[in-house]
């Protein structure tokens, strides 16, 4: 027997009810996309996921992730390379303080790399979007935070990506990489206005840079702070 409309409207609500009963509430849903293309060397990349592993388990940083309505934020970790490549080292977990924070920077120490090919930001701009659709967390804010040492190549069209991704109130914030070792590696001196102008968008958004005068660790710590604790950026370059 057909069920009358009215019927249908109250599963379908029923449903939706279901779904955000069944998610868990946390202050910030953060996706770290980490550049893991062909530009990085193996060195490189253990510098960057110790840059990670160190900042998210700062006393300060653990203090920010446990002080707000909830007291917990959601993070996942990926890193990408081409428009194909995209390699989830850390999947989503709940950071409630030191013990989890520990596990998280664990995974990121011990996991082996698997990006390849070359630098489609607009994929994994997608890819975090995607997974934010996926998760099973409600987020008061919801950021991804897309690291990069040169601009767009391959994938979707950026300006799609991009504008996908604010039309579900995801803010794009940017790690301008210049250098990691700064050894003598050309710096990008455009990648903060490319990032800027082509990348980030979103309430708050911004972008923190990685140059001859800011070592990758600072510069991370610096941006999660940003981030989670939703310091000006003044106040965290001053810490």
């Amino acid at each position: 027997m057909a069920k009358h409309p009215s019927a249908w409207f109250l599963i379908g609500l029923a449903m939706t009810w279901a779904s955000t009963a069944a998610a868990e509430p946390v202050d910030l849903e953060l996706v770290l996309a980490a550049d893991g293309s062909g530009s990085i060397d193996d060195g490189e990349m253990r510098l960057q996921r110790e840059g990670y592993a160190a900042a998210l388990t700062d006393p300060e940083l653990v203090s920010a992730m446990t002080a707000g309505a909830h007291g917990r934020v959601a993070l996942m970790y990926f890193e990408w390379g081409g428009a194909n490549s995209q390699v989830v080292i850390a999947d989503w977990a709940v950071i409630d303080g030191p013990d989890s924070a520990a596990r998280f920077a664990d995974t990121l120490r011990t996991t082996p790399r698997g990006a390849f090919g070359w630098n489609s930001i607009s994929n994994a701009i997608d890819f975090g979007r995607r997974a934010m659709a996926g998760n099973s967390y409600d987020g008061i804010r919801k950021v991804i935070d897309v690291s990069a040492d040169s601009g767009n190549y391959g994938g979707l069209p950026l300006p799609l990506a991009r504008e996908a991704a604010l039309a579900e109130d995801i803010t794009i914030n940017g790690l301008a990489v210049l250098c990691r070792t700064c050894d003598g590696r050309p710096a990008r001196a455009d990648l903060e206005g490319y990032f800027a102008s082509q990348v980030i968008g979103g309430f708050g958004a911004f972008v923190v840079t990685v140059d001859q005068t800011t070592s990758f660790a600072e510069a991370v710590r610096r941006k999660l702070l940003l981030e989670i604790a939703g310091l000006p950026q003044s106040v965290a370059a001053a810490r």
